[in-house]
């Protein structure tokens, strides 16, 4: 059901400093899998096209996270 609320706006559900935010395990969960991932391909060679693609997409994966710690602003 509709409010006449002005303050409906979507937060974000984590708030903090930087500090917390990388010891979360959902920050340490994402980071420490997708630099293993980066490895892992690196480990079996890259010989192919996907590979390629692979090692792009654990490394926009690990960028996402660095920047997610980036963008927490202090309150």
């Amino acid at each position: 059901m509709l409010t006449d609320e002005t303050r409906v706006a979507v937060e974000p559900r984590f708030r903090g400093n930087w500090l917390n935010k990388v010891l979360s395990i959902e920050w340490l969960g994402q980071t420490t899998a997708s630099v293993c991932w980066m490895f892992s391909v690196l480990a079996y060679g890259i010989n192919s096209t996907g590979d390629w693609l692979q090692l792009c997409a654990a490394s926009a994966w690990l960028l996402a996270n660095i920047a997610s710690v980036m963008a927490i602003k202090a309150d």
